[in-house]
């Protein structure tokens, strides 16, 4: 297998694992009798995990090695999946969650994207960059779609007999059986993935690191509002407020990253006719305008079909941003530019779930979903703001010609 087809099916592994995981995780500490507020603060020690990581491979990848860093990563995350099997006490799966990087926001934010994102873009060419981006997310939505479907295998399993404490643990025994056959893949990169020498004394030349401080601040903002809108939480809305059975929220996951799949090859062909920063922000903003309108539909169906809606448009962002972020600055920077992005991201995402189910559990059911999209919107404008003018090196050239 090539590089890139290692890099694809390493991601789309991760996704099932992770899709699995952001559905699965609320419903199963719920089953532990976990009230709202500390199924957010598992959420939020998996985050902070995960940013320690990010923080960590940042700073030492490119000197250790990328596909080391890759390997070590997936490891210690099937440990996490072994390790919420065997525990259930709030302070043992906190511990659990933070050193294995769980994920309950249902979308991979973890570490090995910072290297992956960088090794991708030395695959193509600039013309083919956001297309390359876009099929490497599309093939994380369709996992993330597969994964949250295999969240059903508990309820599946109950019927059949067995039971569904049990069939629980046999869903994280296969999330950690993910992360293991991605290890594999990680192994077998080839030499040309690491960084040359030269990058691993890195000094940003000062526009790079004007672009990156602006963009970074901003994406620290968005990252917090995506934090009171994880997968975890959104799941035990549907839950708490509809009565939504486990089946139902996990086909409506499905659904949901089907619909993310297919957004980001829209992406690409929109981001080509107006550009990155356009597409970023002019489909971002529709898309919390109609997570707006989830707390006052008055049944699981009207929701649903809001809640579909809204991810056929709020993933459109992402192979844009992540093209936009590396054709900013050098290629021997795009490491630490793409974990510092990532890191800020993640230092968000931390916090958000912990705010969410606080606010959830003491204010209203469905405030974070609310406060989560006005925040969005915020960023979306400050972002067109300061960025509407720099353009990607393929958009300079289609400009001159």
């Amino acid at each position: 297998m090539s590089d890139r087809a290692l890099l694809y099916a390493a991601t789309f592994l991760r996704a099932l694992a992770t899709g699995l995981m952001g559905v699965l995780l609320g419903l199963y500490l719920a089953r532990l009798a976990f009230s709202p507020g500390a199924i957010g603060l598992t959420v939020s020690a998996g985050l902070a995990g995960a940013t320690l990581a990010v923080l960590a491979v940042t700073l030492l990848a490119d000197r250790l090695g990328r596909r080391r860093a890759l390997l070590a990563l997936a490891l210690f995350s099937a440990a996490g999946g072994l390790g919420a099997l065997l525990f259930d006490t709030l302070g043992a799966v906190l511990a659990v969650a933070f050193l294995g990087m769980v994920n309950g926001q249902g979308r991979d934010r973890g570490a090995a994207l910072v290297v992956e994102q960088a090794m991708l873009p030395a695959t193509t060419d600039d013309a083919h960059r956001t297309r390359a981006f876009a099929w490497y997310n599309l093939l994380q939505d369709v996992g993330h779609g597969l994964g949250a479907a295999l969240a059903a295998l508990p309820e599946l399993l109950a019927a059949a007999g067995v039971d569904r404490l049990t069939g629980f643990q046999a869903a994280l025994g296969l999330y950690a059986l993910l992360y293991l056959m991605q290890a594999g893949l990680a192994a077998r990169l080839s030499p040309a993935m690491e960084t040359p020498a030269r990058a691993e004394r890195l000094a940003l030349n000062p526009e790079s690191r004007s672009r990156l401080t602006r963009i970074s601040a901003l994406f620290a903002l968005d990252s917090l509002a995506g934090g009171f809108l994880g997968s975890a939480l959104l799941a035990y809305y549907f839950h708490a407020q509809f009565g939504a059975s486990d089946t139902a929220i996990a086909a409506l996951f499905v659904g949901a990253r089907l619909l993310n799949a297919l957004s980001h090859l829209a992406a690409a062909w929109l981001a080509r006719r107006i550009g990155l920063v356009n597409t970023m922000v002019f489909t971002h903003i529709p898309s919390s305008l109609l997570l707006m309108t989830i707390p006052i539909a008055p049944d699981f169906a009207t929701a649903a079909v809001l809640f579909l809606l809204r991810e056929g448009l709020v993933e459109m962002d992402v192979p844009t941003r992540q093209s936009y972020v590396m054709a900013m600055v050098r290629p021997e920077e795009r490491t630490f530019a793409s974990g510092v992005t990532h890191l800020v991201r993640l230092g968000g995402w931390a916090a958000g779930p912990a705010f969410a189910g606080f606010i959830m559990q003491f204010v209203a059911l469905g405030s974070p979903l609310v406060v989560g999209a006005a925040m969005k919107i915020a960023y979306d404008g400050m972002l067109w703001g300061a960025f509407r003018r720099v353009r990607a090196p393929e958009e300079k050239l289609a400009k001159d010609i």
